[in-house]
């Protein structure tokens, strides 16, 4: 019986995805809830697993083929064998077109996705040659690329330089001078293309301001052990401070927390959150829904949890769609200061940095204090100056005096 193996049902809004690695190839075995293929969509890598015991008779859509929601992406027979390969076959015996591929000297046994075979095949390269980089050392499209280019640099590097003339001659380092194309990922287009919307679409502008971290580093010394203790190995970092001190800004200066909808200002009654996570893949931002109503270990545990699953791959698109601001935190990379991109449609971006000893002048004595630069970029269409101002103040003395995120004051 053979069964569809089809693309998942996108959600409104993901309008395709794109084929991003075949776990097994035709003929091969496949067990029940087994990975089959990988889509890429413009948020997450998408599973899809083997709806039961069979074998991968038919390959539908390859690595690189763009696919809408629930389309067709291969076949699968159910309960069939594995074709084994043949010991010895006869020397006139022609295999079938499809299953034809090039034998090199020592025999064809790399792993290799449909279209990393093609390409093999088009540029003469033996695919035993090439160290794989994927799942099981699945040699993927972007190692034939790299081999390929090698290949075309090998000549190259093994020319012997020519004699130098008698007269004095521009002295030329010698070395390797390659280069790798790789296709880049919907996730990456998307980040670049949201981006460039951001900075032709909206008036952003950003402030820039310094809290003293003294208090909130102190009472974070001073309980970080029986916070993770009581609140079941979750850590008390500086984030929830920061998500806490902006819901509570939020509150106060409403447009920080809306959105323009055509030529209409959308407040929201909520604050969604969103905390930028690094990934391999790239910059993701899952969203903390209702952060005005959460506590510091509900905040701390959320952020945890999505920085896992970032890594991980297991973002779901549901965890990282609306939003109404966005947090996100250059400090952990070393910097100093910099001018977040406000991510449309939301109206304002809160960007933190390193926090660095530095000589202040409190109450007319210069002492150290750690302290962070912090940045708001929004967008001047929707916030008047003075209220960015004022909001990220606000921000400032919540958090130079925690005590008053607790009384609300």
């Amino acid at each position: 019986m053979a069964i569809e193996i089809k693309a998942p049902t996108f959600p409104e809004s993901v309008a395709d995805g794109t084929v991003a690695t075949w776990h097994k190839k035709p003929g091969e075995a496949v067990k029940r809830d087994e990975l089959i293929v990988d889509i890429e969509t413009d948020k997450v890598v998408i599973e899809v697993l083997a709806e039961a015991d069979g074998v991968l008779a038919e390959v539908i859509k390859n690595e690189g083929d763009t696919v809408l929601s629930n389309e067709l992406l291969g076949k699968l027979t159910e309960g069939g064998a594995a074709a084994a390969a043949p010991a010895a076959a006869p020397a006139a015996a022609a295999a079938p077109a499809q299953a034809a591929a090039p034998a090199a000297a020592g025999g064809d046994d790399a792993i290799l996705s449909p279209a990393a075979r093609k390409l093999a095949e088009e540029n003469g390269i033996d695919p035993n040659s090439i160290a794989g980089t994927g799942k099981g050392g699945r040699v993927t499209k972007e190692d034939v690329v790299a081999a390929v280019e090698a290949k075309k640099n090998a000549p190259a590097a093994a020319a012997k330089p020519a004699a130098a003339p008698a007269a004095a001659a521009p002295v030329v380092a010698t070395g390797d001078r390659t280069e790798k194309r790789v296709p880049m990922t919907r996730l990456r287009a998307k980040i670049a293309e949201r981006l460039v919307e951001a900075q032709s679409s909206m008036a952003m502008l950003t402030t820039f301001n310094e809290v003293d971290m003294t208090e909130v580093m102190a009472l974070r010394s001073k309980y970080k052990d029986l916070f993770e203790k009581s609140h079941n190995g979750v850590r008390l970092g500086f984030m929830s401070f920061f998500v806490k001190a902006a819901t509570e800004a939020l509150k106060r200066f409403p447009a920080v927390n809306a959105s323009i909808d055509g030529n209409d200002i959308v407040y929201h009654g909520y604050a969604d959150v969103g905390v930028a996570v690094s990934s391999d893949r790239g910059l993701v931002v899952p969203v903390l829904r209702n952060a005005e109503l959460m506590s510091l270990a509900e905040i701390e545990n959320g952020i945890a949890t999505f920085g896992k699953k970032a890594r991980d791959g297991k973002l779901a698109i549901e965890e990282m769609t609306g939003g109404t601001f966005t947090i996100t935190n250059g400090g952990t990379f070393g910097s100093m200061m910099s001018t977040p991109i406000v991510n449309p449609p939301q109206a304002a971006i809160l960007g933190m940095h390193n926090i660095i000893q530095r000589p202040m002048a409190i109450n007319g004595q210069v002492v150290i204090r750690p302290m962070m630069y912090l940045a708001l970029s929004y967008d001047h269409r929707l916030i008047d100056g003075k209220e960015a101002v004022t909001f990220l103040v606000t921000i400032k003395n919540l958090l130079e005096d925690p005590a008053r995120l607790l009384l609300d004051i």
